[in-house]
């Protein structure tokens, strides 16, 4: 926004060609030069857009700034002001050296700045004062002369206790003098200059004398345990406990929690995870390196930290050799102090040659705190770090690159003096806090705490650098950082941990160009169904609702014509919009990450559902309809015969509406209370196909819900029963002819092809969920053959016989041509004829019931006849008998007609 106010202030309007000259109103302040050694910071404006212009707008202000050690002297900001000036140009501004502010205040004493002011600048004059009861020791002026002191800082001395009277403070220590790291021979000598110098001071612990009791732990936690608890045990009581190697310190300060004694111990794993780091694998490697470092392989580890000695060192390298687990995507961090060439030299207790080691540790990191101080300033004790290092190899007996911990011994000849200071701030002998030193024991929390606070304030010039510590206890220092390059160690950084800033050389080389990853790069791909497939499958779907709109027209349009009345249009009209319906899902269905994005997803999801929803129920919810109907109207039994004569339009729509709102109350109820939504599934791993450090995690985007499971159950369960009873109903109702829906056999077959393929395609899609093409490919085809074989089953039929026979008027037209509305009609005389066939049935069988109650009757009168007329004696002579003739029944029988008689 400052741009946009400062831009017309800047530049001219256009054709002046840039900036104008300045006047009193309106141009500002031309740009002024910075100091030498210095800049000046143009708040808002890039570094382009100050060259482009000359002229800054009145009241914008500058503020000059300095490299190095210089600082501003002069002013520091200036102001535009409205008569085209600056503020205060009368004085310069210039950037000029300082000195440290450490010679600015006197531990016991006080200093005066004189011939400058704060900060200390060039030819500035500081004199030094001690308190009452001290004595200044150096010199008690000092002049700051192109950033640098003229002497080093003096400091306050108490007048110290004779020695004999002094009061003893002990300081328990375990040296390793042999094993893995014998960093005693150099170290132990260190505390005992250390323990000298300190005594030797009339202003550190006037009134004690610190003393040494030491313990060779040969670097052994059991051997270091024996002596740990005999330093505890056995008088007297050391106020502080040394250990060295870290497996011992790890002992030690675990131990001394339970006795009140000062723990400085770091823990990595805290301090990593502060600063954002993941841990994701720990591995011993106490025994056998050879499962550790398959593990490590195992668990995909890429930056890799060992704390091991160097004997250890060599084992475990050279089973990563044999692992290769090195080169371009891994790194090594290793303790930074390892001998120069520790991996070429010859161990028996490991089988790989000094080119398999040379090549397993290339490209390496190695971090260890500066132990030496590269300036040359005097410390505390006033030896500089050279100093140190000739009076300690003067008192060392044997080569200094072959004593252990020569390195180190800076450290440890600070450490004592960092005690000192702690101790000298929690005594009396300071005349601030009034403890005791004498009064500490192992129960006694108070000068614990007071000791440890006093440690953690320490800061001080030592012979390793500049000493301080961390909240918790940390020794902050400059970390050196190194890397094996051919063979090597060189030098591609610094850490300055009280400032927190990395120096970086940029002379670090990678294996593959660049440091590796920390794990495998995970790429995340989705699987994306065919764009083949799609369009494919798109194109019959489009020609499919082409056909079954024109299906459609055709029955709106001939609705008219008696056949097309007799098969129920409406009907028909709701199948053909059911399978466009259907047909129209393809498309939602196909839809994916390669369409759309993730918040249309849903949307999608709810389009298949209610498409496909909603076309099943239109499309085969019509045709179950009429097979419903025709079987329940049909096949009833003659006493309800009378049910035969009508067929009431309203109770097949009815049905339609019926299943069409079950599916909508269902789907809405669905929506509402566990929605559709996008969910991914993950499979495994893939490998990429070049030589890439990265893995390919394919993903699949799926619609569901919290419970889908059981709204498929529904959903499937009451749709699988529709077209398992519309089987068997198309099956009932095969051999049924009736005018009344004289196309229901048609609507048997596309039952049988619907039902069929639906229940194929719904088990055989869950199946395949995960193979987005297959599911694809089985649902949409099964979608589009079943919609295409509907309208091609149900309306081509009727297409064809409207041309071919041309029966396109309608029922009234026909009746004025022909007289007759049946006479050219088939399908009307053969119901006639059945019709009279079964009426004929009837009254044959009528007759032939009568015909038996005749017999009976016949029957049962011949067997009357004997009882009324005795037979007669037959007459010898041939001659029948004289009297009136027999009346003739009404009924005669020959005995193989029956003759019906009737008065």
């Amino acid at each position: 926004m400052l741009l946009v106010l400062l831009a017309p202030l800047f530049f001219g309007p256009p054709g002046t060609g840039g900036a104008q000259a300045p006047n009193a109103t309106s141009a500002g302040c031309q740009i002024i030069h910075p100091p030498w050694e210095g800049g000046i910071r143009y708040r808002g404006l890039t570094r382009d857009q100050v060259k482009a212009i000359n002229f800054l707008p009145v009241d914008y202000e500058i503020e000059y700034v300095c490299r190095g050690e210089r600082e501003v002297v002069g002013p520091k900001v200036r102001k535009c002001l409205a008569n085209g000036s600056w503020t205060d140009m009368d004085t310069p501004s210039r950037c000029v050296r300082i000195c440290s502010k450490s010679y600015l205040t006197l531990e016991n004493g006080k200093a005066f700045l004189t011939g400058g002011d704060l900060p200390a600048l060039d030819r500035a004059r500081v004199d030094f004062r001690c308190d009452p009861e001290f004595h200044l020791v150096g010199s008690s002026r000092s002049i700051c002369i192109q950033g640098q002191w003229s002497t080093p800082k003096p400091h306050c001395q108490v007048n110290r206790t004779p020695h004999s009277e002094r009061r003893a403070v002990y300081i328990g220590a375990l040296f390793p003098m042999s094993g893995g790291w014998p960093g005693g021979q150099a170290c132990q000598p260190a505390v005992e200059m250390a323990l000298e110098d300190v005594n030797s001071r009339r202003d550190i612990l006037p009134d004690y004398e610190l003393k040494l009791i030491h313990h060779d732990s040969k670097c052994d936690p059991g051997q270091a345990t024996k002596y740990l608890y005999e330093l505890l045990y056995n008088d007297p009581i050391k106020i502080i406990l040394m250990p060295g190697c870290s497996s011992v310190s790890t002992l030690v300060a675990e131990a001394a929690r339970m006795w009140n004694l000062i723990v400085t111990l770091d823990d990595l794993e805290e301090r990593v995870k502060e600063a954002g780091i993941e841990i994701t694998f720990r591995q011993s490697f106490f025994s056998d390196p050879a499962v550790p470092v398959k593990n490590l392989k195992r668990q995909d580890a890429r930056i890799i930290v060992g704390l091991f000695y160097e004997t250890e060192a060599r084992k475990v390298f050279c089973e990563v050799y044999k692992e290769r687990l090195f080169g371009k995507k891994y790194v090594w961090f290793l303790i930074g102090w390892y001998a120069d060439n520790w991996f070429k030299t010859y161990d028996p207790s490991i089988n790989c040659t000094v080119d398999e080691m040379t090549e397993a540790v290339e490209g390496h990191i190695t971090t260890e705190i500066v132990m030496l101080n590269p300036a040359n300033t005097r410390s505390i004790s006033n030896m500089t770090s050279q100093e140190f290092v000739e009076k300690l190899t003067r008192r060392l007996k044997r080569h200094p690159e072959e004593t252990g911990g020569f390195q180190e011994a800076p450290l440890a000849y600070d450490a004592i003096w960092a005690l000192a200071l702690a101790l000298n701030k929690t005594s009396g002998g300071s005349g601030r806090s009034g403890v005791r030193l004498e009064d500490f024991n192992y129960n006694n929390q108070t000068i614990t705490d007071q000791i440890y606070r006093a440690m953690n304030s320490s800061s001080f010039e030592g012979v390793s650098g500049h000493v301080v510590f961390d909240a918790s206890g940390s020794r902050m220092a400059w970390t050196l950082i190194e890397q094996l390059q051919g063979g090597s160690y060189k030098k591609i950084g610094y850490y300055d941990s009280t400032k927190d800033d990395l120096s970086w050389s940029k002379m670090d080389k990678w294996i593959g160009g660049a440091p590796p990853a920390d794990q495998t790069l995970v790429i995340k791909t989705f699987r994306f169904l065919s764009q083949k497939l799609f369009i494919s499958v798109s194109v019959l779907s489009s020609l499919g609702i082409v056909l079954a709109i024109v299906c459609l027209s055709f029955n709106i349009y001939n609705s008219h014509v008696r056949y097309i009345q007799n098969s129920q249009p409406n009907l028909n009209n709701l199948t053909a919009v059911g399978c466009s319906l259907a047909l129209a899902a393809v498309f939602p269905l196909g839809l994916d990450g390669y369409h759309i994005g993730r918040n249309q997803f849903p949307f999608v999801c709810q389009a298949r559902l209610w498409l496909l929803g909603l076309g099943f129920s239109l499309g085969y919810g019509s045709m179950f309809t009429k097979i419903w109907w025709v079987h329940t109207v049909f096949t009833k039994k003659e006493e309800k015969k009378e049910w035969r004569k009508t067929l009431e339009p309203w109770k097949l729509y009815a049905t339609v509406g019926l299943l069409v709102g079950m599916d909508v109350l269902t789907l809405a109820i669905w929506q509402i209370m566990d929605p559709l939504h996008r969910t991914i599934e993950t499979f495994a791993k893939e490998d990429p196909k070049e030589d890439i450090d990265v893995s390919i995690l394919p993903q699949l985007e799926h619609c569901s819900s919290k419970k889908m499971n059981t709204w498929l159950g529904i959903f499937y369960g009451y749709k699988g029963l529709l077209l398992l009873l519309g089987i068997f109903l198309a099956y009932e109702t095969k051999s049924v002819s009736t005018e009344k829906i004289n196309d229901h056999r048609a609507v048997g077959m596309a039952i049988y092809n619907v039902a069929v393929l639906c229940l194929i395609t719904a088990p055989v899609t869950m199946i395949l969920s995960s193979q987005q093409d297959a599911a694809f490919a089985f649902a949409s085809l099964a979608i589009v053959f079943s919609s295409y074989i509907t309208l091609v089953v149900l309306f081509v039929p009727k297409m064809r016989r409207l041309i071919t026979r041309g029966e396109w008027q309608s029922e009234a037209q026909d009746t004025m041509k022909t007289g007759s509305s049946t006479n050219n009609n088939e399908e009307e005389k053969s119901r006639l004829l059945e019709k009279e066939n079964r009426e004929l049935e009837k009254i044959i069988a009528e007759k032939e019931e009568r015909v038996s109650e005749l017999r009976h009757q016949l029957r049962s009168r011949q067997q009357l006849r004997p009882r009324r007329h005795p037979p007669t004696p037959p007459d010898l002579s041939g001659v029948l008998p004289r009297g009136p003739p027999e009346p003739p029944d009404r009924l005669s029988c020959d005995g193989s007609r029956v003759h019906l008689l009737y008065k």
